[in-house]
């Protein structure tokens, strides 16, 4: 695409802060990445360092490859690699967690991410009775500057008492360990009580570019606050409209009081490229703002509909999508149907919980998301975690070394053969179309145990005791695990099913968001309430057509508002005036 006289206004500002709040659909990523090279050009020589930072390793690889093929030309002697491209989790990961966290903790080794399956979490939780969630679990946040420490859940959140939390996290943190929550929480920490690696910090990255800003959070934002006073330079790119995290604070309010700030500028980006004309004109109305559309109407089947559905002809539904999505020459892998909860997603994507106990039923998911949804990454972390379950005494963080492999290079030789255990049904993990009981787990024990003799010779990992215990097959059907219509599914390449927060930052050929009265309610009245901003994000990753499900209950009550605000309704013929 041609750069818009709004992307090229950014990428030549001055080196200055910028605030750049965008529409869906903008070209944000393609504007921040050539920004990113303007600046690195106009540094020359300079050895500071530009950060590009966003919040999704997608988003992340994205950023690379097209960095990569904008500076092939320039030499590397101009600083083309004096850049850091991540996620804002892995940027304080790496240049304040890991080297430096382990004095403000107390601890005697450097910090090590824990994902929840160690054993030795047991003894940090907060009172079971009364938080049933463990310490991985557990959110912090920034508030009057100071931090607290809650659980978040269907809608509500549970503070806990801070001088008791405070407590506990830094029990945790005296052995070294962090959870992915706690990590930023201690990266304030270290900048606040090591004021010199805030000054290093500072003039080793002089220009820091986030982009998806609304999505920083509370403590992000304390971290951001403290390079900003140190002298870095940060500008920001986002759309405040798709602020779906407020319970950790990410409401978008940061980046759009950011530009008010002096010396900051301001930018907008209000060119949709992603949505065809009727569903840009749908969001247009629901956000009030005017942007415009770069696409055309194709003559292919598009636009933004209703459709009632019943819970228990939820399927059947999908099933009509996928027909719509296909008769408009669409393409189904391409697609989504959306919800809110994690819960329901599951359900409707038929991930029911995996038979067996223990280990075991790990490695049951594992084999599901390989063969039926065809997860492998989710499959291999999963194995991952089981297979270090199963060592005598682990090194601390060893799930975060196997599955972060941007983080940990040096376990390249672990990460291939747990990867390789994983990818072949043939010599790893057996198929999910055995019978579990007689076929299925015997390979499995077989396959595990040889895989745990090679991880002991190769990388001196021992396993642990009592293994027939961790591996009996207690629980598990003597039937299949994936029984044929799931097999059928699988092959027919079924529409995929998520939640809406894991679709964002997606551009998606056809959508159907699958909505209570409650959330249709919420999303015509605007982006005022975080639900109602969900809303927004589900339609607004819709390139050619969107369909809203509207429970059948509620139709008759909400159908003129649909109407009013833009919605066809599937079906029904439009006149041709219209």
């Amino acid at each position: 695409m041609t750069l818009s006289a709004e992307q090229q206004a950014i990428i030549d500002a001055p080196l200055e802060p910028l605030s750049v709040v965008a529409c869906a659909g903008s070209g944000k990523t393609r504007t921040a990445v050539r920004r990113l090279v303007e600046i690195r050009k106009r540094l020359g020589e300079h050895r500071g360092r530009v950060a590009l930072l966003s919040f999704s390793n997608v988003a992340v690889d994205t950023f690379r490859e097209s960095y990569q093929a904008l500076t092939q030309s320039v030499p590397a002697g101009l600083g083309r690699d004096r850049v850091e491209i991540d996620t804002l989790d892995g940027f304080v990961t790496s240049n304040i967690l890991r080297p430096h966290a382990y004095r403000t903790m107390g601890a005697t080794q450097a910090a090590f991410l824990v994902t929840g399956g160690e054993s030795f979490l047991n003894g940090f939780t907060f009172n079971p009775g009364t938080y049933p969630l463990n310490i991985t679990k557990m959110q912090a946040g920034f508030r009057g500057g100071a931090t607290y420490f809650y659980y978040a859940g269907n809608d509500q959140t549970l503070e806990l008492n801070t001088a008791y939390a405070t407590g506990i996290v830094n029990r945790l943190g005296r052995t070294g360990a962090y959870t992915h929550n706690l990590g930023r929480y201690w990266c304030h920490r270290v900048l606040l009580e090591q004021p010199g690696i805030l000054r290093v910090l500072a003039r080793r990255y002089p220009h820091i570019l986030i982009d998806e800003s609304q999505d920083i959070g509370t403590l992000h934002q304390a971290i951001l606050e403290q390079l900003i006073a140190a002298g870095t330079q940060i500008s920001l790119i986002g759309d405040p409209h798709q602020g779906i995290y407020e319970f950790a604070g990410a409401n978008g309010k940061f980046l759009t009081q950011y530009g008010l700030r002096p010396g900051t500028r301001s930018y907008a980006l209000t060119r949709n490229y992603r949505s065809v004309p009727s569903i840009l004109a749908l969001a247009n109305k629901l956000s009030a703002r005017a942007d415009t559309a770069e696409r055309q109407a194709p003559e292919t089947p598009h636009g933004a509909f209703f459709i009632a559905y019943k819970n228990a002809e939820r399927d059947q539904l999908i099933t009509a999508f996928r027909a719509a999505v296909l008769a408009a020459d669409l393409d189904p892998k391409r697609s989504a149907v959306v919800c809110r909860g994690r819960e329901l997603a599951d359900k409707l994507a038929g991930n029911d919980a995996p038979a067996g106990q223990g280990m075991v039923k790990g490695f049951v998911l594992a084999a599901i998301l390989r063969d039926k949804r065809k997860d492998y990454l989710n499959s291999f972390k999963t194995v991952a975690a089981c297979v270090v379950g199963l060592l005598a005494d682990p090194p601390q963080g060893l799930v975060a070394m196997i599955t972060q492999p941007a983080r940990y290079p040096e376990a390249r030789a672990l990460r291939c053969e747990i990867w390789g255990f994983t990818r072949s049904s043939d010599a790893g993990l057996p198929a999910a179309s055995l019978t579990a009981d007689v076929q299925w787990h015997p390979m499995l024990r077989t396959r595990v145990k040889a895989l745990l003799q090679v991880l002991q010779q190769k990388f001196g990992l021992a396993t642990a005791d009592n293994l027939g215990n961790k591996l009996a097959k207690k629980g598990l059907p003597n039937a299949p695990l994936m029984v044929e219509d799931d097999l059928a599914a699988a092959r027919d390449a079924r529409i995929r099913v998520d939640t809406v927060h894991q679709v964002k930052g997606e551009s998606l050929d056809a959508v159907l968001y699958l909505a209570s009265k409650e959330h249709v309610a919420a999303l015509l009245a605007g982006v005022d309430s975080e639900v109602g901003r969900i809303g927004y994000v589900a339609i607004t990753r819709a390139r050619n057509l969107l369909w809203l499900g509207v429970p059948a209950s509620a139709l008759a009550e909400l159908r003129p508002a649909l109407i009013a605000g833009g919605f066809q309704e599937a079906g029904v013929a439009i006149p041709a005036e219209q």
